[in-house]
């Protein structure tokens, strides 16, 4: 079942001010995403937050959510790995 991917503003802002090629990393492992986005191998849920998962794209990290009712992947944010979990509390 395909998941359609929808950006927060947070997550469009950070994918326009990125260089090019880390942007077509990102925007792949989104299209990856919106295949399966419970894939072990993609992601992992975020401890104590219940609802959020991680992906890991080098040294940065795509925070989303899933809608189940909609099919919709829900990104949150996209981050530097250091900067990716606060203010997620």
């Amino acid at each position: 079942m395909n998941y359609e991917v929808r950006l927060s503003r947070e997550a469009v802002k950070t994918l326009d001010r990125m260089d090019s090629k880390l942007e077509k990393r990102i925007r792949s492992r989104l299209h990856e995403l919106s295949d399966d986005p419970l894939d072990p191998r993609l992601s992992k849920p975020l401890t104590d937050m219940e609802g959020l998962r991680s992906s890991r794209v080098g040294g940065w990290r795509i925070l989303y959510t899933i809608d189940n009712s909609t099919n919709a992947v829900i990104v949150l944010a996209v981050r530097p790995r250091g900067q990716a979990y606060r203010h997620l509390r």
